[in-house]
């Protein structure tokens, strides 16, 4: 049975954002979206002025240079042959509304990037997505070339090109953040849908810029000898929605019996004591931890006790080896390429 590579897999996975192995993907950061003017600014406007989108991305690319990691661009171009030959108008929704509107028509205003957001001429712009996924571009070759890992989200749109290059990345093995406050969408109840329902769970966390830019491992020219960033008594706990779940009490090693694991005390979500296992923790930023389950979800999570080895290997499953029916009764069915 083939599974796919998981990149994350391939070394020792950090809790902070390591510039060697982290990449800011800032998608779609153009005029048509985020100027007053543009072919989408009367859909868009609304959460990109609650959320001061423009300056948080600005303070994400600024920050991301400065602390070395790559940051990515990832805009979108449309030409005659798209419509006239590809008749991309015709595959979906959003396709449709961006031909009717005119948006993002290559070599115009409206397709250029924000004056705030503009990439240095030294930093990767992407063939342009047609739809809403940017892994349909260059993007793999260069996160590959790289040796990215972790892929930090920022741009437009929530519910579309964030959340369907989210969702991709995710399925490739690639640690997925969500900026919450560098992205906008078409309307409020779509970013809620996106940043409080779905992110949370086809990513490991959603978070603000600053709370990015304080997760991200110092420069090793910045100091001699970087310690570990390790979880700490008093840190406070988030769900990977980025709401707050309590605060860490103890902190418990690993023994030969026991997996190690955070303790928070109970308190509005937990109704107990809790045992939350280490490698569900994702992230650590100055004196905030986040775990990769959402808040709604945590309460019910079976972390009443410490975590025991035991317990532990027995949610992995069987060996493959072990299994000779996948669905229990029923084998996947194939077809055989040679028989096409």
């Amino acid at each position: 049975m083939e599974t796919n590579m998981n990149p994350i897999n391939q070394r020792e996975t950090p809790i902070t954002f390591s510039p060697q192995y982290t990449v800011l993907l800032v998608i779609d950061p153009v005029n048509d979206f985020l100027s007053e003017g543009g072919a989408g600014w009367e859909m868009t406007k609304s959460t990109v002025q609650l959320k001061d989108v423009v300056a948080n991305i600005q303070r994400a690319i600024e920050g991301a240079r400065r602390r070395g990691i790559p940051v990515i661009f990832g805009p979108m171009a449309y030409t005659e042959e798209d419509y006239a030959d590809h008749e991309l108008q015709r595959r979906c929704g959003i396709n449709r509304i961006m031909f009717e509107k005119k948006m993002f028509l290559a070599g115009s205003w409206g397709a250029d990037f924000h004056p705030d957001l503009q990439p240095l001429d030294d930093e990767i712009v992407l063939l342009p997505h047609k739809g809403c996924d940017v892994f349909r571009t260059d993007l793999p070759s260069h996160l590959e070339r790289l040796g990215t890992t972790h892929l930090v989200i920022a741009g437009m749109a929530a519910n579309l090109c964030c959340e369907a290059t989210g969702r991709r990345a995710t399925e490739e093995g690639f640690d997925v953040t969500f900026l919450g406050n560098a992205i906008g969408a078409e309307s409020i109840p779509a970013y809620e849908a996106s940043v409080l329902l779905n992110y949370p769970l086809i990513g490991n966390a959603v978070m603000d810029v600053e709370e990015f830019l304080a997760g991200v491992e110092p420069l090793p020219s910045d100091t001699a000898a970087v310690a570990p960033v390790t979880v700490q008594p008093g840190d406070k706990v988030r769900g990977s929605d980025h709401l707050e779940l309590g605060v860490v009490k103890q902190v418990v090693a690993a023994t030969e019996a026991i997996e190690g694991h955070i303790v928070v005390p109970r308190g509005l979500i937990f109704k107990k004591d809790t045992y939350i296992p280490h490698d569900a923790v994702v992230r650590r930023a100055g004196s905030e931890v986040f775990i990769n389950v959402p808040t709604v979800v945590a309460g019910n999570m079976p972390w009443g006790e410490p975590p025991t080895r035991s317990e532990q290997e027995a949610k992995r499953g069987p060996r493959a080896q072990d299994v000779e029916t996948l669905y229990g009764s029923h084998a996947p069915s194939f077809q055989d390429s040679e028989t096409n």
